[in-house]
């Protein structure tokens, strides 16, 4: 039998070429490579993002820069709180005449707390972190600092803030206050905000709170009868627009704008951050779901 050798290479060197071609037309040999997605524009003056397992950074924008928090102060206020020996949570707080004047003086975001009414540390700590609360704010730095007065348990709150922000390293946080409203001495960063807010989220009360949409407290009056609260509403509306939201808090003033610290888990992995100075609630938010976003595609 005869068999055309070079029929048959040609016709199989046609064939190579033939299939070569298809691929390359298709991409599967020379694929470009696929580009980074370009980092976010936001609004906000400082922002920050980092995977919350390991720390590493994603995303920056004036991260280190000091700037007014806001009512963002209050997860280190939480945390203070979270963090005293033999806490027990059901611990009842009487709610003085003094939170009360306190919040119509600085027209403070509140919880509607009412004079006489016994309300345990847990309500106080939703209190403080869903709706706001100032007035809840004061009666936590009240019942945890030391001193004989008043106003020396509430310097000792303070200084308890300023002492977790040493211990976690932080050079560019200062407390004066234990709800925002300071005198000018109460300021933090992106980065250092994210850093408070990751340490705050390993105690599993705060997870807990942060991730909470709405919770109702049922108070003890000065009488003895149960009082059930008006429902305190989560300021952090990300939690009901943004699939995987697991936190945190909300901030905002003349000062310190619009503020968010944020954090979501999807697959497994969290992303965690804050954007500071802010035009409006509505940006903040904007501003924290592109970061949230662009940090997602990074880890």
């Amino acid at each position: 039998m005869k068999i055309d050798i070079q029929g048959f290479r040609v016709r199989r060197a046609v064939g190579v070429a033939v299939t070569t071609g298809a691929l390359l037309a298709s991409g599967a040999l020379y694929a470009a490579p696929a580009q980074a997605a370009a980092a976010p524009s936001i609004v906000a003056k400082g922002g920050f993002v980092m995977n919350n397992a390991n720390g590493k950074s994603l995303y920056t924008k004036a991260a280190d820069t000091r700037r007014s928090t806001g009512s963002t102060t209050k997860i280190m206020t939480a945390k203070v709180v979270l963090a005293q020996k033999n806490l027990n949570l059901d611990t009842k707080v009487t709610i003085q005449k003094a939170y009360s004047d306190y919040i119509v003086s600085k027209n403070a975001s509140s919880a509607r707390l009412i004079v006489g009414d016994k309300v345990t540390v847990r309500q106080l700590l939703y209190g403080l972190m869903l709706p706001s609360g100032c007035d809840a704010a004061y009666a936590l730095a009240d019942k945890f600092g030391s001193g004989s007065t008043r106003a020396a348990r509430v310097k000792s709150f303070i200084g308890k803030m300023n002492s977790e922000a040493t211990k976690l390293g932080l050079k560019n946080t200062h407390f004066d206050s234990f709800d925002g409203i300071g005198s000018g001495k109460n300021y933090s960063t992106p980065r250092d905000l994210t850093k408070i807010a990751s340490s705050a989220m390993k105690n599993s009360t705060f997870r807990s709170i942060v991730k909470t949409k709405k919770y109702t407290a049922k108070t003890t009056t000065k009488t003895g009868s149960t009082r059930t609260m008006a429902p305190w509403t989560n300021t952090n509306t990300l939690l009901s627009s943004y699939s995987g939201t697991i936190g945190v808090k909300t901030g905002s003033g003349p000062e310190a704008k619009y503020c968010l610290v944020f954090a979501a888990t999807r697959n497994g992995k969290t992303v965690i951050g804050t954007v500071l100075a802010s035009s409006s609630a509505t940006q903040r938010e904007k501003d924290a779901k592109s970061l949230l976003g662009y940090g997602f595609g990074k880890i």
